[in-house]
C-alpha cells in the first residue's frame, strides 16, 4: 500500500520499513531510536532491526529471542 503518487524506489527523506512475521521490523538505517522511558539508541548499521516480541535482551534492537520455542503448558 502506498499513497497516491508516492515513489516505491525506497530512497529519498521516508525511511523504509519492514515486517517479518512472527519477526522482528527491519527498518533502513541508520536509526535514532527513542525508547518509551525516553533513552536513545543509535545504530550506524544498514539495516537495523527492532524487535517486536519484547523478549530481547538488547530490546529495542532484536537478538532474535522471537526464534526461541515457548514451552508448551498443559
Amino acid at each position: 500500500m502506498s499513497e497516491p503518487g508516492a515513489s516505491d524506489s525506497g530512497q529519498g527523506d521516508c525511511p523504509r520499513i519492514r515486517l517479518v512475521a512472527g519477526g522482528p521490523a527491519l527498518i533502513d538505517g541508520p536509526v535514532e531510536i527513542v525508547t518509551e522511558s525516553g533513552e536513545t539508541v543509535r545504530s550506524d548499521r544498514f539495516t537495523v532491526a527492532l524487535c517486536r516480541c519484547k523478549r530481547s535482551a538488547l530490546y529495542p534492537l532484536c537478538d532474535t529471542s522471537h526464534r526461541r520455542r515457548r514451552p508448551r503448558s498443559g
